[in-house]
């Protein structure tokens, strides 16, 4: 595991350079409270809606921030990322801001709005078979033919920097509201929203839990932080939280998550879509399956709120029509 004072990884203050690069092209994006959802739990939610980010998700902080902070010699090359879509679509539009080429590696079973949208930004997917194929393999062999500087999702410094800034912006608006997390709450796939959030929570407040949430089946943070390194989830495909399946905790992310110490739990895809459900009936919020886990962990009591102050990350909205029907139709 990488020591959590290794120089390469980011600190508090690359999220704070981030929060400068990305600001007025990023959306700041607001910190909601229901008193319907309130009620429900218990406790004093406060949403942060990433799903109202640029392009539908909190990728594009980071996306935005690993390419200005490269070299023009770099951006000239192109910019190369591995994506299920909310990342892709990110870099497509982040490169479209620099005027510069985005190839997207990203699996054929991929939602097709997040496939559509990455091309209508100016990316070039390449598909790949997520059961068969590693996508690291596949962007790795593109870059070796075509080239380009990869932007990866999580293990890039840059990357987790730019989504740090959304713990900024947490730590900010819960100052103005003069509150303080009992317990902070992030969808968890590879692991860099969750560092980067981790070190700007951490740096404001020392005793808030930090809890993530992954799909059944797909806990490989989870048991990663029980047995002290990083484990492989043992499929690469199978749940509707498309955003949050990886094959194992990004390394550098991993290291950060340990240093600022976190817990991890699950929720099922059929509760992760009840979330979304009840985000659209009763929060009037568009939110996909894996940005909706946060949620649905506090709905389903996975994660007690009750007499708590709990900020919870909805970190996209990219779902298509179909599930969200679905959703719908099953609540």
């Amino acid at each position: 595991m990488a020591d959590p004072a290794d120089p390469t990884l980011p600190t508090i203050a690359d999220v704070r350079t981030a929060a400068g690069r990305i600001a007025g092209h990023a959306v700041k994006t607001p910190l909601l409270a229901s008193p319907a959802l309130d009620e429900r739990t218990g406790g004093r939610i406060l949403l942060k809606c990433e799903n109202l980010q640029r392009t539908g998700s909190f990728k594009f902080r980071g996306a935005y921030n690993a390419i200005a902070a490269m070299s023009h010699a770099a951006r000239a090359r192109g910019v190369v990322a591995v994506s299920s879509g909310n990342h892709g679509q990110g870099v497509a539009e982040a490169a479209r801001l620099f005027g510069v080429h985005a190839t997207v590696v990203m699996p054929a079973d991929a939602p097709a709005i997040k496939r559509r949208r990455t091309e209508a930004a100016g990316g070039q997917v390449v598909v790949y078979d997520r059961a068969r194929q590693n996508r690291e393999a596949v962007a790795v062999r593109y870059i070796g033919e075509h080239g380009g500087t990869l932007v990866h999702p999580f293990e890039d410094a840059n990357v987790i920097a730019g989504q740090g800034t959304a713990g900024l912006e947490i730590v900010a608006d819960c100052e103005t509201l003069e509150v303080v997390p009992d317990v902070v709450v992030i969808p968890c796939g590879g692991g860099g929203l969750s560092a980067g959030i981790g070190l700007a929570v951490r740096s404001a407040w020392g005793e808030a839990e930090i809890v993530l949430v992954e799909p059944e089946g797909f806990d490989d943070y989870g048991r990663s932080l029980r047995q002290g390194e990083i484990v492989a989830n043992k499929a690469a495909a199978g749940s509707l939280c498309d955003a949050l399946l990886v094959p194992w905790p990004g390394r550098a992310s991993f290291a950060i998550s340990r240093a600022v110490g976190v817990e991890a739990v699950t929720v099922s895809d059929s509760q992760a879509l009840a979330a979304v459900a009840y985000a659209l009936n009763e929060l009037k919020l568009v939110v996909e399956p894996s940005g909706a886990v946060a949620l649905a962990a506090l709905l389903t009591g996975r994660i007690d709120a009750r007499g708590r102050t709990v900020a919870a990350v909805l970190s996209g909205g990219n779902v298509d029509a179909g599930l969200l029907r679905r959703a719908l139709a099953d609540d």
